[in-house]
């Protein structure tokens, strides 16, 4: 009988562990490239992870690393997050491609989201946005706006998502004003607010008085506040506190619903490796308030222009397009494919800078 007890509690035992390990949370991590706080890109990313933790509630629990440098850190602060539980994993920078496809390797059994790259594995999927939908509208009313026709662009690194960022801006600002200029500062980071103060008053000193940035602190929209006269434009969050001057709109990540869909995923048991690339049209991309700075004609232009692109009656690189080199790149009404676009390598005609290896 005492046997019986024994083996009977035991079962009883096993059953309570299977249930309460089965009811345990869905751990889900996120590896950051700047701080939560750098007011642009990060923090849109950790406003998808609190979002996260609202829809879904005690079925989740999320960590996050902030500040992981591309390369071997990113590497390491993978595999300890893989090791102390993860299911799931979002990486959320262009340079944690190689360090995300190295790491999912050892760990078949975690899922693995790469933002902004182009490598997969069956256990790494890629996701982005089609910023430069937003670039478009930016640059429209940059080349509406600009008194000096210079206008400034800080650059972060030279990637086919920057290189196409660029160009989308000047097509449409030279297409309303062919007198308009860009000049170019790389300042190879993605979150330095001393380099991209620097980067904004370089271009300021030239003449620019339209800032645009492919960097993530606020720097560049401070710096124009402090010169005046000189508009800027929100990246990866809206910046409103510097609205309604100098930051005129703003491209907006929403990176919730797709954070969402991919943990229930993983709950259902349905997560499978994939490659998104959402833009205005999905809600991905937004487009902050227009602020009463711009003239209502030009944002009225600029709005027209949002809605077409979110309806897919226009897409943003509609020939006639050359390279920079004056061959033809699309003929009159041609849209670009997105291999071209994913794998862009080169400057449209009118834009006078080099690309940097």
């Amino acid at each position: 009988m005492n046997l019986m007890k024994t083996l009977l509690g035991a079962v009883a035992a096993a059953a309570i562990g299977g249930a309460a390990m089965a009811e345990d949370p869905l751990k889900v991590g996120f590896i950051y490239v700047g701080p939560i706080g750098d007011g642009g890109w990060t923090y849109e990313h950790n406003k998808g992870r609190l979002a996260v933790e609202e829809h879904f509630g005690d079925a989740v629990e999320t960590v996050f690393q902030e500040s992981v440098p591309e390369g071997a850190d990113a590497e390491r602060a993978m595999t300890q997050m893989a090791l102390s539980g993860a299911d799931l994993i979002f990486t959320t920078s262009f340079g944690y491609m190689d360090p995300t496809i190295n790491v999912a390797a050892n760990f078949p059994d975690v899922k693995f989201e790469h933002a902004t790259g182009y490598k997969r594995a069956d256990n790494v999927s890629t996701y982005s946005a089609r910023f430069y939908e937003g670039r478009a509208i930016q640059g429209h009313i940059a080349g509406k706006m600009t008194e000096t026709n210079k206008i400034g662009y800080i650059a972060s690194f030279p990637i086919p998502e920057v290189i196409r960022g660029i160009n989308s801006a000047y097509i449409h600002a030279s297409r309303v004003n062919p007198d308009v200029e860009f000049n170019i500062v790389w300042a190879y980071t993605w979150f330095d607010p001393a380099k991209e103060a620097d980067a904004a008053n370089a271009l300021i000193e030239q003449g620019a008085d339209v800032i645009l940035q492919h960097t993530d602190s606020t720097a560049p929209l401070a710096a124009a506040q402090a010169k005046g006269g000189v508009i800027g434009f929100g990246q990866a969050s809206d910046m409103s506190e510097y609205a309604p001057f100098p930051r005129v709109s703003s491209i907006i990540d929403d990176w919730a619903p797709y954070y969402i869909a991919r943990v229930q995923a993983v709950m259902d048991g349905t997560w499978e490796s994939t490659d998104t690339w959402d833009g205005i049209g999905p809600g991905m991309v937004a487009i902050g308030e227009i602020t009463d700075a711009v003239p209502a004609e030009v944002a009225e232009e600029a709005m027209a222009m949002k809605e077409a692109l979110a309806d897919g009656s226009y897409h943003a690189f509609t020939g006639p397009i050359n390279k920079q080199d004056g061959t033809v790149w699309l003929a009159e009404g041609e849209t670009a494919d997105d291999g071209t676009l994913a794998g862009m390598d080169f400057y449209v005609e009118g834009i006078t800078a080099e690309i940097p290896n």
